[in-house]
């Protein structure tokens, strides 16, 4: 006989603990000759009680089931899995519909889960995961359910209420955000993570199950995390419009590189000393004809899985010199021109040499130009062509400036071999460092550090006049970001930089400086 029990653990953790077979567990041996005989001399009592002292013994003596069943919960945060989870929110959605109430579901996340977990060694992964967790528990009633989804996150399932609509969701949401940004101490470290929130209403789910409801809040999650840091979204038919887009963009790519919808963006880099334009950054952007605007970050997937990166990487390079031109016959003040590559473009043998063929074709100085290199780049250079293609690189000219220092994506030893002039201080670094003493102690470590092996430093992702005014105190060598000016057309650039000179020869100065 096998016996399977349901309880429910810590934050609702619902747990199925597996019993073996009872009435064959050795144990019982030795008691079925003192069942007969109890049976014999004393009457069916006693064997009786023989027996369930015999069952009282094979359940005290019986193997304990681990953290993580085949129940699939979580050893981490003991928290079910998606499987439970969605068992979970089937039984609320039956209790509200029986009781004629209301539930929904809300998916929390990381903005940047991969990158942490990149970042941080496993123990530390999992010690942050587990305040995550607790942070939600301490934020929704003991009635409410919570459930891990994978990677940092988590889903919130609401026990039915009398009245639960967009507004009472949208605050439930900005209030979960606000505990789980909060500063975490992890093994010494401390981290400031961005979070993400999506929910979806019972009443607006496309399919009205448990799976189905947990799906459509996940799909707002995903939204909110491509329009982000810290954005909130709710389920709509705009949003499941969204995630259809997003499986269609890839077959339209190809046709959108060749019809020139996806152009170069263009944002500014200032230096911290001077206040002047020190470079710009050139940036892809798509002109979708149904969905606007969309950025890199929707972009590159759809790259990514057609095998367009060369492609995308010719259009950047072509509009992007045609762009330094452009601001060098007008006589406005753009030195350098930041433009990413990735370990696909440095592949190919022949890229230093289409690389110099372009520089000449636009009569550009090679040392205008700044190839931008991330975690996927360095991890790859050992490999004998992209260790080749950036030694010509350098050769003719071009700077190198890494991304991703400090975020385990690129090793501090990566600066050295590759021979890069300029180190970014990224985004989750600056957020807040105006106000976050253990951010200002972060950034401050990688500018000194930078200082001591005589490279540059660019802070990125810099949202406020704070921020701004902070890293110059601390001395990083130049900003970007939206507090300077988000990404810009190349028509929009000439005004923008005509005022900022204007502004800055307006500027009173001191005697002397």
């Amino acid at each position: 006989m096998m016996v399977r029990f349901w309880h429910m653990g810590r934050g609702g953790a619902l747990r199925r603990t597996r019993i073996g077979p009872v009435f064959g567990r050795k144990e019982l041996l030795p008691f079925l000759p003192a069942m007969l005989l109890a049976g014999v001399w004393f009457g069916i009592d006693a064997m009786l009680v023989i027996g369930v002292t015999a069952l009282a013994v094979a359940w005290l003596t019986r193997p304990l089931a681990p953290a993580a069943d085949s129940a699939g919960g979580d050893g981490v945060t003991g928290l079910p899995l998606r499987r439970e989870s969605e068992l979970l929110m089937e039984d609320l959605l039956r209790e509200a519909e029986r009781t004629g109430r209301h539930t929904a579901c809300l998916v929390v996340g990381c903005d940047e889960s991969e990158r942490l977990e990149r970042q941080l060694l496993p123990d530390e992964f999992e010690t942050l995961l587990q305040l995550l967790a607790d942070r939600l528990r301490g934020a929704v009633r003991e009635s409410d359910r919570l459930g891990r989804l994978g990677g940092t996150r988590f889903a919130v399932m609401l026990h039915p209420t009398q009245r639960q609509d967009l507004e009472s969701l949208i605050q439930l949401a900005a209030r979960l955000q606000t505990g789980c940004e909060e500063p975490y101490s992890v093994k010494g470290r401390s981290l400031a993570p961005s979070v993400h929130v999506g929910f979806c209403l019972m009443r607006r789910a496309p399919v009205p199950t448990g799976a189905g409801l947990i799906a459509a809040a996940e799909g707002a999650a995903e939204e909110a995390r491509r329009n982000g840091p810290s954005a909130i979204r709710a389920f709509s038919s705009e949003v499941q419009h969204s995630q259809r887009g997003h499986s269609a963009l890839a077959a339209e790519v190809f046709e959108a590189l060749e019809a020139a919808q996806i152009v170069c963006h263009f944002r500014p880099q200032l230096s911290t000393d001077t206040g002047e334009v020190s470079g710009m950054e050139a940036v892809p952007r798509w002109l979708h004809r149904e969905r606007g605007i969309l950025t890199e970050a929707e972009i590159l997937p759809a790259i990514d899985s057609e095998g367009l990166r060369e492609r995308l990487a010719e259009l950047m390079f072509y509009q992007g010199f045609g762009a330094l031109r452009s601001w060098q016959r007008v006589g406005l003040p753009v030195s350098t021109l930041s433009i990413g590559i990735s370990p696909e473009v440095l592949s190919n043998p022949k890229m230093a040499t289409r690389l110099k063929w372009e520089l000449e074709r636009f009569d550009i100085e090679p040392e205008r130009l700044r190839l931008v290199l991330s975690g996927g780049a360095i991890s790859r250079f050992d490999d004998e062509v992209i260790r080749r293609n950036l030694v010509h690189c350098t050769a003719l000219g071009c700077q190198l400036e890494l991304a991703g220092l400090g975020t385990g994506e690129v090793p501090v030893s990566a600066i050295r071999s590759t021979g890069a002039q300029r180190v970014r201080i990224h985004a989750s670094f600056v957020r807040n460092v105006d106000t976050d003493p253990d951010q200002q102690r972060l950034v401050t470590a990688i500018i000194t550090m930078a200082e001591q092996i005589g490279i540059e430093t660019l802070a990125e992702g810099v949202s406020s006049i704070g921020e701004h005014a902070m890293l110059s105190q601390l001395g990083a060598n130049h900003v970007q970001g939206d507090a300077i000016a988000p990404p810009m057309r190349l028509e929009e650039t000439f005004d923008w930089l005509e005022r900022h000179t204007e502004k800055l020869a307006a500027t009173p100065r001191i005697q002397g400086s």
